[in-house]
C-alpha cells in the first residue's frame, strides 16, 4: 500500500490481532473475522485496521498520524489492500501475484531486489 507516495507493508501479527480484538470489542479471533466478513467497514475500522498492520509490520505510526496520510489511488486502493490483508490473516490465501499484503509489489530484499527466495 502507497501512503503520500512512500510504499509500506502491513502485517497483522498477533499483537496486532489483539489490539483489533480491543479496538472492536471482540472477544474472539472468530468474532473479529466474521465481524470483518460482513463487508460493512467503516473508514475508522480501516484507519484501525491499516494502523494495526502498520505497526505489526514494525512501522512506529499512532492513529492520527495515520489519519493525515493520503492513500495513492485513493479509497478503492485503499479497501484493496485491507482485504487483502484480512484475507491472508484469516483465510491463508496468497494475494494475487504473490504480492505482499499492503505494499503492491512482490517481495524484495533489502537492498530492494525480489526475493527468490519468497516466489
Amino acid at each position: 500500500m502507497t501512503l503520500d507516495g512512500r510504499r509500506h507493508t502491513m502485517v497483522l501479527t498477533l499483537g496486532a490481532l489483539a489490539e483489533l480484538e480491543a479496538a472492536f470489542d471482540s472477544e474472539s479471533l472468530n468474532g473479529l473475522g466474521a465481524r470483518f466478513a460482513s463487508g460493512h467497514l467503516s473508514s475508522r475500522d480501516l484507519l484501525t485496521i491499516v494502523g494495526a498492520g502498520l505497526r505489526g509490520a514494525g512501522q512506529p505510526i499512532d492513529d492520527a498520524a495515520l489519519a493525515a496520510m493520503r492513500p495513492d489511488g485513493g479509497l478503492p486502493a485503499l479497501a484493496r489492500a485491507v482485504a487483502d490483508l484480512l484475507r491472508v490473516t484469516f483465510l491463508g490465501d496468497e494475494v494475487p501475484g504473490d504480492e505482499v499484503p499492503g505494499d503492491g509489489a512482490a517481495p524484495s530484499t533489502a537492498a530492494g531486489e525480489p526475493d527468490p527466495g519468497n516466489r
